[in-house]
C-alpha cells in the first residue's frame, strides 16, 4: 500500500506543477503585464495611484523580472494564501474567495452526500430488479436527470414556486439573515434554504452514477464466483452486499473523486441564477471582465481539487480492492 501510494505521489506532485504552471499563463496572458491593467483600471474609475504603491506593486510581484521569477514569486504567494489583487473589485483575490468558501464548501458537502446517498441503493434495487417496473421507473428518472440541465430545473423550480406559492427560492439565507453574524437562528434559515440549491445540483449526479451502479452490478450478478455463494446457502442480501456491490462500487468510487472540483465549478450557472453566494459567480465574472488574477486563481483551486479528488479515488480503491495495489 505504501508503495502505491508513494507512486501515486510521483504522479500529483509534477501534475500539480504544471497546473500552477497553466494557471501563472492565464495570469500573464493579455498584453502588457498586471500593473499595467490595474493602473488602467484605476483610471478609468477616476482615481489616481502613488509612486509609492506602483514601485510596491511593482516588487511584490517581480514585475520586469524574468517570467521564472515572476511565477517564483507569484507560487510563494499561493503558498502564503495570497492569490494578487482582483482587477475589478480592487481587493485581494483571497479576500473575496474567503467571504464565500465557506458556503461553497457546506453546499458542496451537502450535495455529495445527497448524491451517494441516493444513487449507490436506487442504482443497487434497480439493478437487483432489473426489467421490473421499479427499474422502469428510477431508469426513466435517471435518463430524465441526465438530460435536463440543472441551471434549467432551476428556472423551473423558481417559476413554479413563486407563481403557485409565492415562494422566492433564490439564495440561501432570508433577507434579515444575510449580513449578520453566524447563529443558530442564522444556522437554522440556511438549512431551510440549502435544501432546494442542493436538489437541484444533486440530480445530475444522482442519475448519472445511478447508472454507473445499475450497470456494473448487472455485470457482476451472473458471475461465477456470485452462484458459488448462493450455492453454499447464503442468504441473497448478503452474497449481493458482500461480493458484487463491493466490486461494482469501484468505478463509482474511481469517477466519484471528480465531484470534488464541482464544489466549486458545478454550480457556477445555477448558483449565479440562484444568487447563491458560492465562489462559481465569482469564477464567471472574473472570465467576463478579465480580471487574470482573480481567473487563475481559482483554476489553480479547481486543478488542485481535480487532482486530490482523483488521488482520494485512487486511496479508496486500493484499500477496496487489492488488486488495484498491484497496477
Amino acid at each position: 500500500m505504501l508503495q502505491f501510494l508513494l507512486r501515486r505521489l510521483a504522479i500529483f506532485i509534477p501534475m500539480l506543477f504544471l497546473m500552477s504552471v497553466v494557471s501563472f499563463a492565464i495570469i500573464q496572458a493579455p498584453p502588457g503585464d498586471y500593473l499595467t491593467d490595474y493602473v488602467a483600471q484605476l483610471q478609468a474609475q477616476g482615481e489616481n495611484i502613488n509612486p509609492g504603491e506602483l514601485e510596491a506593486l511593482r516588487e511584490r510581484y517581480g514585475l520586469g523580472q524574468p517570467v521564472y521569477v515572476q511565477y517564483g514569486k507569484w507560487i510563494w504567494g499561493v503558498v502564503r494564501w495570497d492569490l494578487g489583487i482582483s482587477l475589478e473589485f480592487n481587493k485581494p483575490v483571497t479576500d473575496l474567495l474567503n467571504q464565500r468558501l465557506l458556503m461553497t464548501m457546506i453546499l458542496g458537502v451537502t450535495t455529495i452526500i445527497f448524491t451517494w446517498m441516493l444513487a449507490v441503493p436506487i442504482g443497487i434495487i434497480s439493478a437487483v430488479k432489473q426489467y421490473s417496473a421499479i427499474d422502469y421507473v428510477f431508469t426513466f428518472l435517471s435518463y430524465l436527470g441526465v438530460g435536463t440541465p440543472n441551471f434549467l430545473l432551476a428556472l423551473v423550480i423558481m417559476w413554479t414556486s413563486l407563481s403557485m406559492f409565492g415562494l422566492s427560492v433564490t439564495g440561501l439565507f432570508s433577507s434579515e439573515y444575510v449580513d449578520v453574524p453566524w447563529s443558530i437562528a442564522r444556522l437554522w434559515d440556511m438549512m431551510k434554504h440549502i435544501w432546494v440549491p442542493m436538489l437541484i445540483l444533486g440530480t445530475d449526479g444522482t442519475a448519472r452514477f445511478t447508472r454507473i451502479v445499475r450497470a456494473n452490478l448487472l455485470d457482476e450478478l451472473n458471475k461465477p464466483y456470485v452462484e458459488t455463494a448462493r450455492a453454499k446457502g447464503l442468504k441473497e442480501w448478503k452474497v449481493i452486499l458482500k461480493y458484487p456491490v463491493r466490486l461494482a462500487l469501484n468505478p463509482f468510487v474511481s469517477t466519484a473523486g471528480l465531484e470534488l472540483p464541482n464544489l466549486i465549478s458545478g454550480s457556477l450557472i445555477v448558483a449565479t441564477v440562484m444568487s447563491l453566494p458560492t465562489i462559481g459567480p465569482l469564477l464567471l465574472r472574473a472570465l467576463l471582465a478579465q480580471d487574470t488574477h482573480m481567473a487563475g486563481g481559482i483554476i489553480l483551486i479547481l486543478s488542485t481539487l481535480t487532482l486530490v479528488g482523483v488521488l482520494i479515488s485512487d486511496i479508496i480503491l486500493a484499500a477496496m480492492d487489492p488488486r488495484i495495489r498491484m497496477a
